[in-house]
């Protein structure tokens, strides 16, 4: 397609070890789309008639439950590939895809996937490798719902932020793009009043930065130290 190169993928982990004619066939089929800031690239229900890579910027997936609440199953980096309901057999897209910052996604029609799937094995053991790591995240994120006290929650929620987008500053590890304290209690399960009070805690103790849409990790050892901390059953 005019104005795009296989040089817009070929750094992208999913279409690693993929030859150069490859890359071309694949960028032939995609087109580029921009979504600002608080759009949905897709919503929750609708039909699933593409799949995408974001280029730049970042999503957030959310899913509305049956009562009306919300939550953020995960968050979408540059280099992932999302909204691969044709891959789980589904019509329709789980959940919705809004951008947190102005982003670019490369979007290919979803009649494609099986043929891509079957052309291109390297592409198809990267997805497959992709969708592992998902489940076991997913896993993870339902034992720590399931067990663990709202502060773990969320400690496991923000180290997970900086392990995906951290950036290293002079204060600490930044989680690279703005993120509210009500995006935090939506990633985590609990509540804004929660997640307001358990930051203001940590950052009194030196563990975390707070700003206007922005939390730095100056103690990634010591957030980490609250993630597994237990609570003592005679306390």
């Amino acid at each position: 397609m005019a104005n795009l190169d296989r040089n817009l993928i070929r750094e992208l982990p999913v279409f690693g070890a993929m030859s150069e004619e490859e890359l071309d066939d694949v960028i032939t089929h995609a087109r580029a789309q921009r979504i600002p800031k608080g759009s949905a690239v897709f919503q929750q229900g609708e039909k699933a008639s593409a799949f995408f890579v974001l280029l730049h910027g970042r999503l957030k997936v959310v899913k509305t439950t049956p009562h009306g609440e919300q939550m953020i199953i995960r968050f979408v980096h540059p280099g992932d590939i999302y909204g691969i309901a044709t891959a789980l057999r589904r019509e329709d897209y789980p959940a919705t895809a809004i951008a947190v910052v102005d982003s670019v996604t490369l979007v290919w029609p979803a009649e494609i996937w099986d043929d891509f799937m079957a052309s291109h094995p390297a592409f198809a053991v990267n997805v497959m490798r992709m969708m592992g790591d998902r489940l076991q995240e997913a896993h993870a994120r339902i034992k720590e719902l399931s067990t663990e006290e709202v502060e773990h929650r969320l400690a496991h929620t923000v180290l997970r932020l900086i392990t995906q987008s951290g950036k290293q500053t002079d204060e600490g590890v930044l989680v690279d793009f703005p993120i509210t304290q009500q995006e935090l209690a939506e990633a985590s399960g609990t509540t804004l009043h929660s997640v307001s009070r358990t930051l203001s805690v940590w950052e009194s103790a030196g563990l975390v930065t707070l700003g206007r849409r922005k939390i730095v990790v100056c103690d990634v050892q010591g957030l980490s130290q609250v993630a597994e901390r237990r609570r003592n059953p005679k306390d």
